[in-house]
């Protein structure tokens, strides 16, 4: 349609001010402006909105945008009446009086856009009302929330499909920035598109660099990296409400503008802050991973991931907040095998057996990446099925530093041996702690009810602590030696190459982890708790009375179990060494911080430095 084409290009230019269109921007708007349905995955900052946004200009009728989040929402629509298009919003945060203003113009086809949530559109009566409003589009934005299978599922997705019965003649578009095959596929499904034309960009942001470094002292390692990047903006995403508030409130005391950003401050305030990072006032953000910031900001130039994300596509996702304006970004991902431990717990307390086991399956494609001593940015790319076409991206730790490498031979025909043989003698296989349990020569109820103290693999693997068998485990499961079975449970299994190896007894290099411990560590399983120095917990506790009794309020007003734990841990000798520990604000460092520390230093000058896993 050529005359729709050239009024396509005029209506970028006079409207949002662009001479040239974004990779499949042209071809997307003109599909559907031909009446065809679409699946469109662009990555982040691709230009996704205007794939709706300028055909809603070029086409009669209303199109009706479907949004889960609630901010982007108004985000958008400033953006759109700014730009002189005739575009509202209708969700939870309007009053009554402001909701029947918006619906009265509706009806009388004063909007070109109109956004909203899921929920809303499935409301009793509403498709009376999309039926007299004229639509000639539905846009459905943040598509992947309608597949089980992708990072951000949200079951009153799935119901958008009953909207074809109430507007059977108007074309559906979905658009994405994460998608696998898999999740591609269920969203054409789930949403009953229509012989649909699909568009794929590439994944690749080349102006983002991409970095893992082991977790250590996470605080003080968020602050020395912003303290490099003072007049940037950025993100730092959190595990956990109270890390997100734990972060903000460390950067704001020592100078830097840091909000937090969770779904358990009031709209007010989550307003405010948004408000105020958008408009740079403030130049950091805290926020929960669960939490999605909706924003459409376009100098954010670093992410950081204070913890581990619970998948790829959401991390990519978050990481796509940096550098949208095609500016250098970077991306830091803190990692440490504690965080593998928390997710797994909860992800074991997920009673629905599917969830659960997509839930780990995509835990463990992202500590493979955390891991992994390839190109970040190659191994990114290869999870959405694209492949990077060089061998060195340039812009990531492992092109830039790569990873040291040792003989591993010994160690993975240890760990496969006992793999062979638990199942061998019992029948069955079992899970990685089990497995590492079984190496180390642990003594729990299992191993003695099984029998597997009998194995000829039972404590084979002293040399290692825990951890470094699991960081071994986790090695040889990407290299494809061991499965993960499917079922409720996640034990492991030899492959053919992992049976292969073991017969032949091939050499094998291995990748240094990142926590790999440089010498022998002996490690005591302890359940529920933080592995710490318990003769030091109790003179630390003791302290603690001490000082909550002369300030007349409870022991934990001073410092919690889980801080003083914490100390007994990491034995910081000076209130510097503290900027790691967990409920340490500058406010309690400054009071209490000295005393803690000098009682450590005392312990030490005849006591000893214990090791911990």
């Amino acid at each position: 349609m050529p005359a729709a084409t050239s009024e396509l290009d005029t209506l970028l230019k006079r409207t949002f001010g662009y001479s040239t269109f974004r990779p499949l921007q042209r071809e997307i708007c003109e599909a559907t402006l031909a009446g065809r349905d679409v699946f469109a995955l662009l990555p982040t900052g691709g230009g996704k909105s205007l794939c709706f946004q300028l055909p809603a200009l070029v086409r009669p009728g209303l199109t009706v945008v479907v949004s889960p989040l609630i901010a982007l929402m108004k985000d958008q629509v400033d953006a759109l009446q700014a730009s002189g298009v005739a575009a509202t919003f209708l969700n939870s945060t309007l009053t009554a009086e402001e909701a029947r203003a918006r619906l009265r113009g509706l009806h009388r086809g004063e909007y070109k856009l109109v956004y909203a949530a899921p929920e809303r559109l499935m409301l009793e009566g509403w498709d009376e009302n999309l039926k007299k409003w004229n639509v000639t589009c539905l846009a459905i934005d943040e598509a992947h929330c309608v597949s089980e299978w992708g990072h951000d599922f949200r079951p009153e997705y799935r119901q958008l499909a009953k909207l074809r019965a109430s507007l059977p003649g108007v074309p559906l578009m979905a658009l994405t920035a994460t998608a696998t095959d898999r999740v591609r596929a269920d969203i054409v499904t789930q949403l009953k598109l229509r012989e649909p034309e699909i568009f794929v960009a590439s994944f690749n942001r080349p102006n983002l660099n991409y970095r893992v470094i082991p977790k250590d002292q996470p605080l003080k390692q968020v602050i020395e990296f912003v303290r490099k990047r003072e007049s940037e903006c950025g993100i730092v995403y959190c595990a956990s409400r109270a890390a997100a508030e734990r972060v903000a409130d460390a950067l704001r005391d020592r100078g830097f503008a840091a909000r937090p950003y969770h779904a358990g401050l009031d709209g007010a305030t989550r307003a405010q802050h948004q408000e105020e990072f958008l408009r740079d006032d403030t130049r950091i953000v805290c926020a929960t991973i669960a939490f999605g910031m909706g924003i459409n900001k376009p100098n954010v130039r670093w992410i950081i991931h204070h913890d581990l994300p619970k998948n790829i596509e959401g991390y990519y996702q978050e990481t796509g907040r940096a550098g949208r304006d095609g500016l250098p970004g970077d991306c830091l991902l803190l990692f440490s095998a504690g965080d593998i431990a928390k997710q797994t717990h909860f992800l074991d307390e997920i009673t629905d057996e599917r969830e659960r086991e997509i839930s780990r399956a995509q835990l463990r494609q992202i500590v493979h990446y955390a891991e992994s001593s390839g190109c970040r940015r190659a191994e990114l790319l290869e999870y959405f099925g694209e492949k990077f076409p060089q061998p060195n991206c340039g812009a990531c730790d492992n092109c830039l530093e790569p990873r040291e490498t040792y003989d591993g031979t010994i160690v993975a025909q240890k760990f496969l041996s006992c793999v062979y043989r638990i199942a061998q003698n019992s029948r069955f296989s079992v899970g990685m702690n089990h497995l590492i349990e079984v190496l180390t020569g642990a003594d729990t109820d299992k191993i003695r009810r099984w029998g597997h103290e009998r194995l000829t693999t039972y404590g084979i693997g002293g040399e290692l602590s825990r951890t470094a068998w699991a960081a071994v485990g986790r090695e040889l499961m990407r290299l494809g030696y061991v499965t993960v079975a499917e079922g409720e449970f996640a034990t492991l299994e030899l492959t053919e190459a992992g049976m292969n190896m073991l017969r032949t007894r091939t050499p094998i290099t291995l990748t240094k982890p990142m926590d790999l411990p440089k010498s022998k560590r002996v490690s005591t399983r302890r359940e529920g708790d933080i592995a710490c120095d318990e003769i030091l917990f109790a003179r630390l506790r003791a302290l603690r009375k001490r000082l909550a009794d002369e300030r007349q309020v409870p022991a934990y007003i001073v410092f919690g179990d889980t801080t003083l734990r914490a100390m007994a841990r990491a034995y910081p000798e000076s209130v510097d060494q503290m900027d790691g520990i967990p409920g340490i604000g500058e406010k309690k460092r400054a009071e209490f911080g000295e005393a803690f520390a000098d009682e450590i230093a005392d312990y030490l000058s005849t006591n000893s430095r214990q090791a911990f896993d």
